[in-house]
């Protein structure tokens, strides 16, 4: 049933499963999608849609409880929701975690995967279609978007999964998606271990940051300059040096405890960033042997190396 709201919009009052249905009705498993305007959003919506997700783009922050109720009502059809979320619902936006709390105390298994992207790279795709940022009103688009990041910045802490795609096209990002949600069954946890270099900037969706530059540069090294971690001469050299095997040890214990509570906490992706000066040597050999060791723990790991190449 529906009604009408005093400014004329239809407002669902929601619907609710009888105590005979719950049995029967399989609760589907419901993604968030929300993010920067100009992020990657239809992208990563687009990508679910194409895995077999039954998407909504932009549906009222509101309605989340009862569109998953008509899932579970649908025998089994739509098992698989993903909703939209972004400001240009943004007087629904308050709702959202009152929707959120409903979910949670209907024991539905719901993600939010948050689209980020610098101030930079935003200017310029806004720039590229010539269109406003949907916030800026008589502003610049930076107003626009520091408005935005304010306005979806609680959000973005507690989102399971962030992806930054400043730098990423439009294949990589699916790439990316495809990794998280294909094949049938979801791991418990899965991790992506991010090479990089300190100088090229943080990656702004890591949530563990290490830093390699303890252990001496195989940059300075005449004969090692030219190659990569990659290279087993490189890796012999950062791991002959005194306390590299010791920390790669004690670091993936404390992974496998963070891990574990990881999971107590239902959070099911962790980006580990492991930076060095340029993200070529130290970086890249430690990320491979570290991606190794989760693997062989049972967690399922992207390895992926951002800055090797850049030089």
């Amino acid at each position: 049933m529906s009604e009408h709201d005093e400014g004329g919009e239809q407002v669902s009052t929601g619907t609710t499963i009888e105590p005979g249905e719950a049995a029967e009705a399989a609760i589907p498993e419901l993604v968030i999608i929300s993010g920067m305007s100009g992020a990657g959003r239809s992208t990563a919506a687009k990508c679910l849609e194409d895995l077999g997700w039954f998407v909504v783009d932009n549906l009222p922050p509101a309605l989340i409880p009862t569109m998953v109720e008509l899932g579970a009502r649908s025998q089994g059809n739509v098992a698989r929701i993903a909703v939209v979320v972004d400001v240009r619902g943004r007087r629904f936006f308050d709702n959202l975690r009152q929707s959120l709390a409903d979910l949670e105390s209907k024991h539905v298994t719901r993600r939010i995967v948050f689209l980020e992207s610098s101030d930079d790279a935003l200017v310029r795709r806004f720039e590229s279609v010539r269109r406003p940022h949907p916030l800026q009103g008589d502003g610049r688009i930076v107003d626009g978007i520091a408005a935005e990041r304010e306005l979806l910045r609680e959000l973005r802490g507690d989102a399971d999964l962030v992806i930054d795609t400043s730098s990423l096209n439009v294949h990589e990002l699916r790439a990316k998606m495809d990794a998280q949600f294909a094949g049938d069954e979801e791991p418990e946890l899965r991790a992506t271990v991010m090479s990089f270099g300190f100088k090229y900037g943080l990656p702004v969706d890591a949530d563990l940051v290490v830093d390699m530059r303890f252990l001496p540069n195989p940059h300075w090294v005449p004969e090692l300059r030219p190659y990569t971690g990659l290279n087993e001469e490189v890796s012999a050299y950062v791991f002959n040096q005194p306390g590299a095997k010791e920390f790669l040890d004690r670091y993936t214990e404390l992974l496998q405890l963070i891990a574990a509570g990881y999971r107590r906490e239902g959070k099911r992706y962790v980006t580990i960033a492991v930076g060095c000066t340029g993200g070529k040597h130290r970086s890249v050999a430690t990320s491979e042997k570290l991606a190794a060791r989760l693997t062989a723990a049972g967690i399922e790991t992207v390895l992926v190396h951002r800055d090797m190449g850049r030089e």
